[in-house]
């Protein structure tokens, strides 16, 4: 009886420590089934699900801006005319190098600042015009961040070679100049002529898309299997060629330069010929007519309309350091010669010739003229500037065959003077008495220099610009440059303000705390409530 009165007592004690837990946990459950409480249960999980909705949102849905535009302004400072483009790309840049788009451009008044040698405090004089125009197309926030490059070319070269004294005042008083302007100004430079060449190159293959070109979710991508583009550029004071050649040049030649964009390598040949610009070329060849007839004063020029004649002083024939091995022996500058045209096309192509030295390649497959060496012209080609103004001067553009560039000049050269206005859309005397002289020069220059052939000739297309972009070496320029101007960082916006997300934040977490807390204190005061009770009823029992 004792043992199973021990059990007795053992297991009605376990019976008891049973009946109590369940007892304060059926008592908590009855405190959190009351009205007040299931509403505070309510709004603590309410504010956990907004609390966790929003850190989600916040951290996996950012939206990545742009950090908005960058500008650029270059000068290019030609032997003829100073023209000013406006550029523009998106401040985060593509692969290091901007994605440039040309806005403005701006013909600066007057000739060249070569010509400013005699009275360099007047040649930013000029740019007035035109700076005040780009004031206005740069917002006034970005001028201090604006960067503005000169670059200048052959003319600028010819006068440093000439003149260095000269050529450094010029571009230090433009320097000045600029520095009272509120842009940001990095120097005013004389570029070499592969320089010159190279940048017209990655000009005419970027705005053709060789470089780059949107997809179907407009990404900015490689073209696939895309061929570039050889460049072909005719100034007033040289002439530059570039193309990517597919034969193995020779070793160490300074005519050989890689150029690395949007994460490529590009191996380019590129040659600049000085003195072989337009205007150049036609002093040379107005000299050597010159030379052939020494004694006389009236001069016959087969390239000039039958009916004109100019006068010109010895000066603007032999001024220039491309014709001071022309010079005569007797030479004063300001003794003068008339020039008589006498529009004689056979004449004209057969004396021009003379302007190149054919017999310094001996024979050479691997050379264009005066013994430079240049491998097999292979691609398609892009003719600009001066080839270009020509080419439209005879009524034609894009690409033609040969045969059609020959027939067009003869028929343009056989024209009178008188004829000419209603021919040009646009007559200037400079420019009109010298086309017949170019279009046989470009002929001379394509086909006996480069090598283009009747096949090869067609693949040449003779453009001032492609869209809204001018071919011109600016523009290769300012991508090159580009790639020195650092990107913007990235703005990245929040679906919610970071102040308005923390004090979200701060607020539905506070009600939650206080939630779990009020539940807690119910919990805890219906266990005390009902310990009391049981010891109550203990006392009861006892007695």
């Amino acid at each position: 009886m004792a043992v199973e009165a021990w059990g007795g007592i053992v297991l009605t004690l376990h019976s008891n420590h049973k009946a109590t837990w369940g007892t304060k946990r059926s008592k908590c459950f009855r405190a959190l089934s009351r009205t007040p409480a299931i509403v505070t249960l309510v709004a603590l999980l309410v504010s956990i699900v907004v609390l966790v909705t929003l850190t989600l949102i916040q951290i996996r849905h950012p939206q990545v801006l742009p950090p908005g535009l960058k500008y650029g302004i270059v000068l290019d400072a030609g032997s003829s005319r100073t023209t000013v483009y406006v550029y523009q790309w998106p401040a985060e840049k593509e692969n290091n190098t901007g994605v440039v788009s040309q806005t403005f451009k701006c013909s600066v008044k007057g000739s060249g600042i070569s010509s400013y040698e005699n009275n360099p405090q007047d040649a930013p004089k000029a740019f007035e015009d035109c700076m005040l125009k780009i004031k206005e197309q740069v917002p006034e926030p970005l001028h201090g961040s604006t960067r503005v490059y000169l670059g200048a070319t052959a003319g600028m070269r010819l006068l440093r070679l000439q003149n260095e004294t000269a050529a450094r005042e010029v571009l230090e008083s433009i320097q000045s100049y600029f520095e009272s302007q509120p842009f940001d100004f990095r120097g005013a430079q004389i570029i070499s002529g592969q320089e010159e060449g190279v940048y017209g190159w990655i000009t005419a293959n970027y705005i053709m898309g060789n470089f780059l070109e949107k997809n179907l979710w407009h990404m900015w991508v490689h073209p696939h299997g895309v061929d570039t583009t050889g460049a072909l550029d005719l100034g007033g004071a040289s002439t530059q060629i570039s193309f990517v050649s597919g034969e193995k040049m020779e070793p160490n030649a300074s005519d050989t330069v890689q150029v690395s964009l949007y994460g490529y390598t590009y191996t380019l040949y590129t040659h600049s010929f000085q003195c072989y610009g337009r205007n150049e070329a036609e002093k040379k060849f107005l000299a050597m007519l010159l030379q052939s007839s020494p004694t006389g004063t009236n001069i016959s020029n087969p390239c000039y309309p039958r009916g004109y004649s100019s006068t010109f002083d010895l000066g603007h024939v032999f001024g220039s350091l491309c014709t001071e091995k022309h010079r005569p022996d007797r030479y004063n500058p300001g003794d003068v010669v008339t020039f008589l045209g006498t529009g004689d096309p056979w004449l004209c192509r057969e004396k021009v010739a003379s302007v190149f030295d054919f017999k310094a390649c001996q024979e050479q497959d691997a050379c264009s003229f005066d013994g430079v060496y240049q491998p097999k012209v292979q691609g398609p080609f892009v003719a600009f500037a001066g080839f270009y103004y020509t080419a439209s001067a005879l009524n034609l553009s894009g690409s033609f065959p040969l045969a059609a560039f020959n027939s067009s000049s003869w028929d343009f050269c056989k024209h009178t003077w008188m004829e000419l206005p209603s021919l040009l859309p646009r007559f200037d005397e400079v420019y009109a008495r010298s086309y017949c002289f170019s279009a046989h020069y470009i002929y001379h220059l394509l086909v006996n220099g480069y090598k283009f052939t009747e096949e090869t000739w067609p693949r040449i297309r003779f453009e001032k610009e492609v869209g809204n972009s001018s071919i011109a070496w600016s523009l290769g320029y300012m991508l090159t440059l580009t790639n020195q101007i650092p990107a913007g960082s990235a703005l990245i916006r929040l679906p919610i303000q970071p102040p308005v997300f923390m004090g979200v934040l701060a607020f539905f977490t506070a009600i939650a705390l206080l939630c779990l807390a009020f539940l807690l204190y119910l919990c805890s005061a219906f266990r005390t409530k009902g310990r009391s009770e049981n010891a109550f009823d203990q006392a009861v029992d006892s007695d």
